[in-house]
């Protein structure tokens, strides 16, 4: 299980980010029920993040990861669906603020679990990060192939 993961994002992000409401904590079934009664639904997906004491927050899909973590460090982020009953029917680790990789799934699925919610046993879409060495701009790993969209270079 991954230790965690620090905002990497652009810092004007993190400095908003600061003035929004942190998301909401979903440590049960009541309160997934009582927060999905009052969400927006005409975006099936919505930000979450893991905290670093296990806790699942999530916000609408709008919302920065890094203010849904109310500018902590995290366990995992992405983007979660969920059906009416609690049922996770999608989850990804989409975050390009936090870029946590594939293996921060056991922390994901603990949060979920302590909340008493059923999911997957797995995201159901992957993604892999690199910041290049060079030229600093993030990439999003595709077909195996790490290097850098911009300047060429080898993705460690």
């Amino acid at each position: 299980m991954s230790l965690g993961y620090r905002y990497v994002g652009p810092p004007d992000i993190a400095a908003r980010a600061r003035h929004e409401p942190a998301g909401r904590a979903i440590r049960s079934g009541a309160d997934f029920l009582s927060w999905y009664a009052g969400a927006d639904h005409r975006d099936p997906l919505f930000t979450y993040v893991v905290t670093v004491d296990g806790v699942l927050r999530v916000a609408p899909r709008r919302s920065e990861h890094v203010a849904c973590a109310a500018g902590a460090d995290v366990l995992a982020a992405g983007e979660i669906g969920f059906a009416a009953d609690g049922r996770v029917v999608e989850v990804t680790n989409q975050s390009t603020g936090y870029c946590p990789d594939p293996s921060c799934w056991p922390a994901v699925a603990a949060a979920l679990d302590a909340a008493g919610l059923t999911h997957p046993g797995g995201f159901t879409s992957e993604f892999v990060f690199r910041h290049c060495p060079s030229c600093g701009h993030l990439n999003l790993i595709k077909d195996d192939d790490y290097t850098c969209a911009i300047c060429g270079a080898a993705l460690a």
